[in-house]
């Protein structure tokens, strides 16, 4: 089945500490709601972009990290949940509960998934 990712945008310098008990309900019965429909295959969140570290090769091949994002952007990927979902648009069906749930904009892409070659 196809995969999908509903990635979570947070807002530049986003404070996870004003996450109220009922956003957090919320978000957990979007989850049980998932898990119930067979959807929910991975979900994480992530730290603040600004304990992000950002590796870029410079042109005599050296390796630099800088601290930070790789992007300067005004919101970041805050969670992500991995779906399998039949198509984009039940993909979408889910970030749309996502929205309500995260009182946040998301993100909904296909995941594509590399298989190794194993002989």
């Amino acid at each position: 089945m196809p995969q999908y990712v509903v990635a979570i945008q947070h807002p530049e310098n986003y404070d996870p500490s004003l996450e109220g008990e009922a956003m957090i309900r919320d978000i957990g019965a979007l989850n049980q709601e998932m898990d119930a429909a067979g959807a929910r295959f991975f979900a994480g969140g992530l730290e603040p972009a600004a304990k992000a570290k950002s590796l870029r090769k410079q042109p005599g091949g050296e390796v630099v990290i800088t601290d930070g994002p790789y992007l300067e952007t005004k919101e970041h990927v805050g969670g992500f949940w991995i779906l399998e979902c039949a198509d984009m648009d039940e993909a979408l069906t889910w970030g749309r509960k996502a929205v309500v749930a995260c009182r946040v904009p998301v993100e909904v892409r296909a995941f594509l998934r590399i298989r190794p070659n194993r002989k």
